[in-house]
């Protein structure tokens, strides 16, 4: 039994409060475990509230990226880029194909090959952060520090030379335009013949790089180009959004901050706090649907319809935590699904940990007093982007 069509929650595109569910999204959450609501674009889908209910559909292998009408599919929100997640193959190809990326792609961010790469993020952390306190406080971590440092990690594991990185940046903010679908457009395009490039030239010169290794002669170039471009997309605001939340956590408890500084254990565990607070709803992307009729949650799921797994939400589901609008760096258990879980669990996982883990331990090593220039209610928040977050974050030391 749904909602009259007209009666249905709306979400909007406002930025989430730092550690609090907006109050629709907790009213929601106490509701029930699933409901239908209205997205931002317009479009009915079916929202999952709680933690255990949405555990439990990232193992569900009904739900997928797969539409018979792509086109016509709903969404949360309009983007040319997203356009392209959505496959019109039948779901069982469609789950062949993601069984088979995941088999190709996690083995390249084992958790071997990530205690490898330590050496290389630590140098980068060290080289940006020589650079940052240099030119002397205030500083903007985001635009100076967090996103320059997951770009160089994330163009060392992929295959970008330096000297072609300045452009990336640009390329990968462009796709990610809401009110401008026209510049969205042209700067996919613009990023793929990037990416196409890369590929070609990885083909006859290869390195200990992801593109080389996908470059075996497996797959077409398109498919390698259009697998790395989600990874870089998925890879670089992301992680710079979640490492400048924990920089301004961190700040914001001392105490714990100086437990994490003083015990990896405990350093380790507060960047499990960082990521379960990373957003306080509105994760909702990639668009994912039901391939056939299902019963779930004490509703019917229609094939063909857009299910919302916002993974941010059940992070502050109070059936899961104990005070979840609190931040606990020793929380332990922490079952957060930032990562997802299941067949949908974020292969890159083990690197992002080590970015944050490596960034949070040797900024505060060096900056014991560094905090945001403004109280958080002032800081600017990006808008009309896919990827949510900071704009800028000025901070002082």
């Amino acid at each position: 039994m749904t909602a009259a069509s007209h009666d249905l929650p709306c979400l909007n595109l406002e930025p989430p409060k730092m550690l609090k569910l907006s109050p629709l999204l907790r009213a929601l959450q106490d509701r029930g475990p699933i409901h239908r609501v209205r997205t931002p674009a317009g479009d009915e889908a079916w929202l999952v509230t709680r933690h255990a209910e949405l555990k439990q559909l990232l193992h569900d292998e009904r739900i997928g990226r797969t539409h018979p009408d792509p086109p016509s599919a709903a969404q949360y929100v309009r983007s040319p880029f997203l356009d392209l997640l959505i496959s019109d193959a039948d779901a069982e190809s469609g789950r062949r194909q993601h069984a088979e990326t995941r088999r190709l792609l996690t083995p390249l961010f084992s958790a071997r090959r990530v205690l490898e790469m330590q050496p290389k993020v630590e140098e980068a952390a060290d080289t940006l952060l020589d650079a940052f306190i240099a030119q002397g406080p205030p500083g903007d971590l985001h635009g100076e520090l967090t996103v320059p440092f997951a770009l160089t990690v994330l163009c060392e594991v992929i295959g970008v030379p330096p000297q072609r990185r300045a452009e990336l940046t640009t390329l990968l903010a462009g796709i990610a335009k809401l009110d401008d679908r026209e510049g969205a457009v042209r700067a996919q395009d613009d990023l793929f013949g990037y990416v196409a490039g890369l590929v070609e030239h990885k083909r006859a010169e290869p390195g200990p790089d992801i593109i080389s290794r996908l470059n075996d002669g497996e797959l077409t170039e398109d498919r390698v180009a259009h697998l790395a471009m989600g990874l870089l997309f998925a890879g670089l605001d992301s992680v710079a959004s979640i490492m400048d939340n924990g920089v301004v956590l961190l700040a914001a408890h001392p105490d714990q901050r100086a437990a994490a500084l003083a015990d990896p254990d405990v350093m380790a565990r507060a960047v499990e706090e960082v990521l379960r607070t990373a957003r306080a709803g509105g994760s909702v992307l990639p668009p994912r649907y039901a391939s056939e009729d299902m019963e779930f949650g004490g509703v019917t799921i229609r094939a063909g319809d857009l299910v919302l797994f916002d993974l941010g939400l059940p992070n502050f589901d109070e059936r899961a935590f104990t005070g979840p609008e609190e931040f606990d760096a020793a929380r332990t258990p922490n079952p957060h699904l930032t990562f997802g879980h299941g067949i949908w669990h974020c292969i890159g996982a083990p690197l992002a940990r080590l970015e944050l883990r490596t960034m949070f331990t040797k900024l505060f090593t060096r900056l014991p007093e560094l905090r945001p220039e403004l109280p958080v209610e002032q800081l600017r928040l990006k808008e009309g982007q896919l990827s949510g977050g900071f704009a800028e974050l000025r901070v002082v030391w």
